[in-house]
């Protein structure tokens, strides 16, 4: 029985490219998510995700170039624009 790698810089550069690749349109981030979600393990990267969705990258990694604007931290100061990301980060 081998040992999955724990590689959440990996899993990082996946979710945020498909992120950014999906643009600013909610629903096909949301497409996405669900698609990415049957092959990538949201458990095990479960903070990695966390992180992503509301900052737009890992907290604890200073690559700037591994980042997205889709998140809550750039999302317009509103309350409906914050409940459409709540709304995308329930699936």
């Amino acid at each position: 029985d081998e040992k999955e790698k724990f590689e959440p810089t990996v899993f990082r550069d996946t979710i945020v490219q498909g992120l950014n690749e999906a643009g600013s349109d909610l629903e096909a981030i949301a497409k996405f998510l669900d698609a990415t979600g049957s092959r990538l393990d949201y458990r095990r990267y479960a903070d990695t995700l966390f992180d992503i969705l509301v900052a737009g990258s890992m907290l604890d990694d200073n690559d700037k170039t591994k980042m997205t604007n889709h998140c809550v931290f750039f999302a317009d100061e509103d309350h409906d624009a914050i409940r459409n990301y709540a709304q995308v980060s329930k699936g």
